[in-house]
């Protein structure tokens, strides 16, 4: 006798339900643990519901450079950065034109929106500058020794020997007065290294040469006053010491922090032959240093002057990392470098970080000026969501009448199936906000309302092709499985529609209309793994038992109800000869 054949019902375990249960039960308890674990319980919110910082950029002309302000530009300055607002680990920050020369930036509570106004707000050009020259922040005091920068702005002291340990030159320190943040950094680390022989220390007469000087010019001079009187301990003046100076001319600038104050020469590199720059942590050394990759065009440039930069003596062997007008770090060069180095010092993995961010995504079209910068408050948003919450509960109301009313028991079902879309929806938004920055906005919530009617139709679809089976004639466990696989096709087409639309709207648009299209993308996915995995294991358990395998009338199953044909059976045909005897 031929084994029986397994029909295609079988597939989604008609025998073995309990394994497509126990699959998603247990991604729902780690789920539910990782969240509580990582002690992220509710899902970060956007601007628009938590509160935040918006933050109005305005294009400024560049002097020669009438057509600078234009669309190719101002898209390029959005994408820059959108980029420097994302490295420092802002999410949900919208970055967006307004007009034809102002940008938008929306920076949502909850992150560090003090450090990314900041780097929004540092839009001008980035150089790289050799040091002539460091003091203390404040004014210098007359009668003091003032600097005497060349004329052609190049560093005016002996050679000497450059650093042979690293280490060392990473542990010493430019001036009494410099910056702390600036002081004991290092560049080593290349990939190409100049073999041209370099001045030594020990040279005869090495020491004792004196230091080259020509008799300033009036505009040397003026630089030398404006250096002396420079006060970086002041903001505003701090703000504006290297405004209009031109990348090809020496100029003064302060420190991030203010306690150290620059003479400058001419910019040797631009942040635009910076390619890369990466945070990293050295295990064998301890420190955290950043590593840098330059451009090919960029390679012989950063070559020529840390070849000029490693013969010097402190401080005229750094060179000036210049952002804005200000100094966001001046390490020390201990040889000739090319195509790649790293900047190793007294970081802290955020300094790291920062100084990283600034080099990597520097370097603008544009400069730009803080317009306004508004707060705003959580109040607005807070009712925002109030109202959003209870359209949902509201929505979810109806959907749950609808379903005692129509399918009456088979609303248990689907009621349960719901309530597994709704605990995998949360953990997993929960989840994202450390994970990926996800953070929930209005228009995401509204995507989350959507996404229960698209939920509710796919338990609908199965439940309409049951009772077309059992208004066929057929019993529950039969109608069950031949229900199923029509079922299937019906939903995966309709949730593959609605994923289409949502990942085609979530890559065309910007800002809070992709927290919609991603909500809407990912409950249309979890529809899927609900119905696969739970609404459809479950109705295989129910079927099983009394209440709905005969057809109770609250089961939303009875036949009578559905006007179901009489049972399909075969029909015997018989055969009847009759035999009349014969007449004698």
């Amino acid at each position: 006798m031929a084994a029986p054949k397994k029909g295609r019902g079988s597939t989604g375990g008609q025998g073995r339900p309990g394994r497509a249960l126990a699959l998603i039960l247990i991604a729902m308890v780690a789920l539910t643990g990782g969240m509580f674990l990582s002690g992220h319980t509710t899902p970060r919110l956007g601007i628009d519901l938590a509160g935040g910082t918006s933050i109005t950029l305005k294009a400024k002309s560049q002097p020669g450079k009438p057509e600078a302000i234009n669309e190719t530009n101002m898209n390029t300055a959005v994408s820059i950065i959108e980029r420097r607002v994302n490295g420092l680990g802002v999410s949900e920050a919208e970055v967006q034109t307004q007009g034809a020369s102002n940008i938008i930036v929306n920076i949502p509570k909850g992150t560090n929106s003090k450090q990314a106004r900041e780097q929004v707000g540092t839009t001008a050009q980035l150089y790289f500058r050799p040091v002539l020259t460091v003091t203390g922040g404040e004014p210098t005091p007359e009668g003091s020794a003032s600097p005497s920068p060349s004329g052609s702005g190049k560093p005016s002291a002996t050679p000497s020997a450059k650093a042979s340990d690293p280490e060392t030159a990473s542990d010493s320190k430019a001036t009494p007065s410099a910056s702390a943040t600036t002081q004991g950094r290092a560049v080593t680390g290349a990939l190409k290294k100049d073999t041209t022989p370099t001045p030594s220390a020990s040279a005869p007469g090495a020491a004792e040469t004196p230091a080259a000087t020509e008799t300033p010019d009036a505009a040397t001079a003026a630089l030398e006053k404006k250096f002396t009187a420079l006060n970086c301990t002041d903001e505003a003046a701090r703000a504006k010491a290297g405004d209009g100076v031109k990348p090809e001319d020496p100029t003064v600038a302060c420190s991030s922090e203010g306690d150290a104050k620059y003479l400058l020469g001419p910019a040797e590199v631009s942040g635009t032959d910076v390619d890369d720059a990466k945070a990293q942590f050295d295990q064998q050394r301890g420190i955290w240093l950043v590593s840098m990759e330059f451009t090919d065009k960029g390679s012989k440039k950063f070559q020529t002057i840390t070849k000029k930069l490693s013969t010097q003596q402190s401080p005229q062997n750094q060179f000036a990392i210049s952002l804005d007008g200000e100094v966001v770090s001046a390490p020390q060069v201990n040889e000739t470098l090319s195509g790649s180095a790293e900047i190793s010092g007294s970081f802290t993995q955020q300094s790291a970080e920062d100084l990283a961010n600034v080099l990597s995504y520097g370097a603008l079209p544009l400069s730009f000026s803080e317009d306004t910068v508004t707060t705003v408050t959580a109040a607005l948003g807070g009712e925002q969501l109030e109202a959003g919450l209870i359209a949902g509960a509201i929505g979810l109301a109806l959907v749950v009448i609808y379903l005692v009313a129509y399918y009456r028991g088979l609303a248990f079902i689907a009621l349960l199936s719901l309530l597994a879309s709704g605990v995998l929806t949360y953990t997993i938004m929960a989840l994202l906000g450390p994970a990926i920055g996800f953070a929930l906005n209005l228009p995401a919530v509204c995507g989350a309302i959507v996404a229960i009617g698209i939920t509710a139709d796919s338990f609908i679809v199965y439940f309409e092709r049951i009772r077309d089976e059992i208004r066929e004639g057929r019993t529950l466990r039969p109608a069950v499985e031949r229900a199923w696989p029509r079922a299937r096709r019906t939903i995966l087409v309709s949730d593959f529609v609605s994923f289409l639309a949502a990942a085609v709207l979530f890559l065309v648009t910007v800002g809070k209309v992709q927290g919609f299209a991603f909500t809407l993308g990912l409950t249309t996915l979890l529809d899927v793994v609900v119905v696969f995995l739970f609404t459809k294991p479950v109705m295989t358990l129910m079927a099983r038992t009394k209440f709905f395998a005969s057809g109770h009338p609250w089961s939303g199953l009875d036949p009578k109800r559905l006007g179901a044909k009489p049972p399909l059976r075969r029909s015997r045909r018989v055969n009847v000869r009759t035999d009349h005897p014969k007449e004698a």
